[in-house]
């Protein structure tokens, strides 16, 4: 190589860009081997393998080879196939709800309904999710389930993570008066970490349920 050969600019083939797409694709194919099934992910959760067109390309393909499915234009899942019911399962409605939130940057939080249906708090089946958000209003329909998005400026909002705010949410809903049932169930869902956090973060929430937290997250005897 002379030169002015290494001072050209790089020159890419046909032939350059298909094994780059080809190395793309088996790195992308990889790590969502990896995923567990009924992982939800955008186009964006792969733009640190691929430039973003390359990353949508990619998943096109997949999904037309079968191995991933379309939820929503940009949404996708690794699908779950239930042996017990001979057929794939429907997608996570709160995975697809925090994939969506991803793939705008939104921050969201389970309004009050919602947080008790995702703790196991309350026995009524819904088909409806509902989430505040620091983005748009906007609904989307999913099968037989409908995720809403309402915008809320709120401090809350953006100081708590997701799972902090879950807690907070559901708090709010059941009231003052919660029982010893309610907070072992919620106890039992959090890991230790996310209590850490929860203890951490809800410093700045109303007092009644700060007390409430610090019950939830109090050490075993």
């Amino acid at each position: 190589m002379n030169y002015l050969d290494f001072m050209s600019p790089k020159v890419y083939t046909i032939r350059d860009k298909t094994i780059m797409i080809n190395s793309e694709m088996n790195s992308i194919r990889t790590k969502i081997n990896k995923m567990p099934s009924g992982s939800v992910f955008v186009v964006s959760d792969f733009t640190d393998i691929a430039e973003y067109e390359n990353a949508k390309k990619c998943l096109l393909r997949l999904e037309k080879e079968g191995m991933i499915r379309r939820i929503i234009r940009g949404i996708y899942d690794k699908p779950y196939f239930s042996k017990l019911l001979k057929e794939y399962s429907a997608p996570n409605i709160e995975e697809v709800a925090k994939a969506i939130a991803r793939n705008y940057n939104w921050k969201i939080s389970p309004s009050g309904l919602t947080a008790l249906n995702l703790l196991g708090l309350s026995t009524q089946v819904t088909n409806s999710y509902e989430y505040y958000s620091s983005g748009q209003y906007k609904t989307y329909k999913i099968n037989k389930f409908i995720i809403s998005f309402k915008h809320k400026s709120s401090k809350e909002l953006l100081d708590l993570s997701y799972m902090s705010s879950l807690v907070v949410n559901a708090i709010k809903e059941i009231g003052p008066n919660i029982d010893e049932q309610s907070l072992e169930r919620i106890k039992n869902h959090l890991s230790s970490k996310e209590k850490e956090s929860l203890i951490r973060e809800a410093g700045g929430v109303t007092k009644w349920i700060y007390e409430i937290i610090k019950r939830i997250c109090s050490q075993e005897e």
